[in-house]
């Protein structure tokens, strides 16, 4: 296998790149998806469907039933989806002419991994450990 020219890989995909010990790596979430999604979840509304859908489980919720359980009109609640979906925090699905939204539970726990893949990595403090979702 060739070698990576990771200046050239850098400036295309805008991964972050990290010199440690001389040597580089390649983290896996990049730097600008990290923010997006973090910035979609920094809205109130946006966090209270989120968490409503991860605690939904596989099954997800219809977009109807996650409406009533957040008493927030449809257009409110449809704005606020597509910023999830766009950012790939929500996945959607059709079940006849009923819409599911699911938590992408795969990327949530990429997201937390890379907030806290480096903790203390040039200091001392106890280590983080994410719980495991069953």
């Amino acid at each position: 296998m060739g070698t990576v020219d990771h200046n050239f890989y850098f400036y295309h995909s805008r991964n972050t790149v990290d010199s440690r010990d001389g040597r580089t790596t390649l983290n896996v979430m990049k730097l600008d998806d990290a923010a997006a999604r973090l910035e979609a979840l920094g809205n109130p509304t946006r966090l209270k469907i989120y968490r409503a859908l991860v605690r939904a489980g596989a099954e997800g919720m219809a977009v109807g039933r996650l409406q009533t359980k957040l008493d927030a009109a449809a257009s409110t609640l449809s704005h606020h989806l597509k910023s999830l979906v766009t950012v790939g925090l929500v996945t959607q699905t059709r079940e006849g002419t009923t819409l599911v939204c699911h938590a992408n539970y795969d990327l949530m726990r990429d997201l937390l991994g890379y907030m806290v893949e480096e903790c203390c990595a040039e200091g001392s403090c106890a280590p983080v450990v994410l719980p495991k979702v069953a």
